[in-house]
């Protein structure tokens, strides 16, 4: 069988890619083992699919802390406000919620999908069913796939399998192997995007408890300010912590550094009171009731669960009069309020990871068109690259952007 152009992989960035090359006249081939295209696409965001983030470019690349600057032609051939048009131009309205992250107003991650789909329908891509096996190069020269049930020709491939992580839908590591088979080195692969693992046993204790608004920091022992600092949403798990802010901040946090306890996350639960502030209102709340016990005294302050956590970490005996308290202990206790401290020892496996953290080394890919510079004709797209984000639709852009900037140095639109 023969085309313009193979395209591995019927994701985010394959799908993308398919729909530029398809309205340029291309005659496409999507290969994609599932029997689902966009299996992956379809269950992030919780299902409604944070398909970008609604920012410039400058904040993107600050939101990409691994090799940021290669992605900044890409970038500004398809930016954030593009990638809005595309959708809306495409039967798909879009909205703004906190952190300028961008969902389906239906909340459908289906609907961003279905809409790549029906636009590559449009323009009669071809979506086979097969899992490819192998470049096929002729004399050093790239002319192809081989397939599990066929062999597919065209002298332009894109790589678009992902990563490691979600190996359920599809995303087995495939496309570094293939990468690999023609003299591509690949960086180290580990989870990003992924629940932290604590020391702490009283993480146990707080299981499933959610916090909004607070602020999460890590920091390494070996550097003077926080890798990461941010204010959102936090979960405790029986082994750690999950939730936006751990998963942006486990981005930040290398492997072989956990096991000699380089690495501190603080938890300010009070984000919006100063250390001043917050004593004023534990002092006002003492007032209220000054013959309370202290176990029973945090209830406006505090979520239920997390009461006899912080009571016992405070050290302040639990049925101590709060009119008893003393200074120095009121004191500690603000101080564990803004800074309630865990001790990172592992990431959780890269089978439970949003993204992968490594690839295709960024130095043997063209960053103007995503093109090998070691085979002509073969290009990458989306996550297999050593590119990856933070939280909040980052991921979702370097995807499209890669994609669409490949698919425009095929077009010979670039």
């Amino acid at each position: 069988m023969r085309a313009d152009t193979v395209i591995i992989g019927g994701g985010a960035a394959g799908l993308f890619a398919a729909c530029e090359l398809s309205r340029c006249r291309k005659n496409v081939i999507v290969l994609e083992p599932n029997a689902k295209l966009g299996r992956k696409l379809r269950i992030t965001g919780k299902g409604r699919c944070n398909v970008t983030n609604n920012c410039d470019i400058e904040t993107v690349l600050k939101n990409i802390p691994k090799n940021p600057r290669f992605l900044y032609s890409a970038l500004n051939l398809l930016s954030p406000t593009d990638v809005i048009y595309w959708f809306e131009e495409h039967g798909v309205p879009l909205k703004t919620e906190r952190g300028n992250r961008v969902f389906p107003v239906s909340d459908k991650a289906d609907d961003i999908a279905d809409a790549m789909v029906l636009q590559c329908k449009k323009f009669h891509v071809k979506f086979i069913k097969d899992k490819a096996c192998e470049l096929i190069l002729d004399d050093g020269v790239l002319i192809g796939v081989k397939g599990e049930s066929d062999e597919y020709f065209a002298q332009n491939v894109i790589i678009a399998t992902g990563g490691k992580s979600y190996p359920k839908t599809g995303s087995t590591g495939d496309g570094y192997r293939l990468a690999e088979s023609v003299g591509h080195s690949v960086t180290q692969i580990k989870p990003s995007l992924v629940p932290i693992v604590t020391h702490e046993r009283f993480v146990c204790e707080l299981t499933d408890l959610t916090l909004k608004n607070v602020t999460l920091s890590l920091y390494d022992s070996k550097k003077k300010s926080p890798l990461f600092s941010e204010i959102g949403e936090l979960s405790f798990m029986p082994y750690g912590v999950a939730g936006p802010l751990s998963l942006s901040a486990s981005c930040l946090i290398k492997t072989d550094a956990l096991s000699d306890r380089r690495y501190t996350l603080v938890i300010d639960l009070k984000p919006g009171l100063t250390l001043e502030q917050l004593d004023a209102r534990i002092l006002r709340d003492f007032g209220e009731a000054p013959t309370l016990a202290f176990m029973d005294s945090l209830g406006k302050l505090l979520p239920r669960s997390l009461i006899p956590v912080i009571v016992d970490l405070s050290k302040i005996p639990p049925l101590k009069p709060v009119n008893q308290v003393t200074r120095e202990e009121r004191s500690a206790l603000v101080n564990l309020l803004k800074n309630l401290k865990l001790t990172p020892t592992d990431l959780r496996p890269i089978d439970e990871a949003i993204i992968t953290s490594g690839g295709i080394n960024v130095k043997e890919i063209n960053p103007a068109t995503m093109e090998s510079k070691i085979i002509d004709g073969l290009y990458f797209a989306g996550e297999i690259i050593d590119c990856d984000g933070y939280t909040g639709g980052f991921n979702l852009q370097i995807a499209f952007s890669t994609a669409y900037c490949a698919a425009k140095a095929i077009c010979g639109e670039w």
